[in-house]
């Protein structure tokens, strides 16, 4: 009996604990006076995303800090959300095309509520993505399931995750092919194209040469 690759795939991973899926904690940006600061995920369709950030205080790291702007664009410059002069918020939508999104931050031009020191501004943002966007335990209390029940279905997702995630891989590893061929392709013939030019313009060269001999009666 043939074992299908993917079955395979799925199995290490839940044996894992489900390493192989991307598990993104929150990260800590530093947010200059001037300028973004931008991060970006590359991220297929259909998927849904959710994101929570938070402005804190730079010195003391308890209450907000400053106020900053926010603004989540699409692979074709989409902009999905924004919001300007916040300290904290969430931003979630569902990717309506592949590619990379990009997530830039930048301080609000006006500080003048915010009495310390102002030159930066420190940002906690968690990017979630696909399952990791799931309440379980609302799953578990509408759904009525727990224990067993609840990580098989947990195990299903992750290894529909796993498989949408190699099939986006292998359609952009064959979009790359696709284009490759193409470059090596144009390549060719482009390389063929100055061959015949180099040989046409050495022919003439040769033919006028001889005629400038024959003229001057040197041969």
């Amino acid at each position: 009996m043939r074992i299908s690759p993917l079955l395979v795939i799925a199995l290490v991973c839940l044996a894992g604990g489900g390493s192989l899926l991307r598990v993104v904690e929150a990260i800590w940006l530093t947010i200059p006076w001037a300028g973004d600061k931008c991060i970006y995920e590359d991220i297929q369709a259909n998927v849904v995303v959710i994101g929570d950030f938070l402005c804190i205080d730079r010195d003391t790291e308890v209450g907000l800090g400053p106020t900053v702007n926010i603004r989540v664009t699409s692979a074709y410059g989409k902009e999905v959300y924004k919001r300007t002069n916040v300290t904290q918020g969430r931003f979630a939508f569902t990717t309506s095309e592949s590619g990379t999104y990009l997530a830039c931050l930048s301080m609000y031009h006006d500080q003048t509520h915010y009495a310390v020191d102002n030159s930066t501004a420190i940002v906690s943002l968690d990017w979630k993505m696909g399952i990791r966007t799931k309440d379980w335990d609302d799953v578990a209390k509408k759904e009525k399931i727990e224990g067993v029940e609840l990580e098989l279905r947990k195990s299903s997702e992750r290894i529909g995750e796993i498989k949408a995630n190699i099939f986006y891989l292998r359609f952009r590893e064959a979009s790359m092919r696709e284009i490759n061929e193409k470059t090596n392709k144009r390549v060719a013939q482009l390389s063929f194209m100055s061959l015949g030019i180099s040989v046409i313009v050495s022919l003439l060269q040769v033919w006028h040469l001889k005629r400038f001999f024959l003229k001057k009666k040197l041969i």
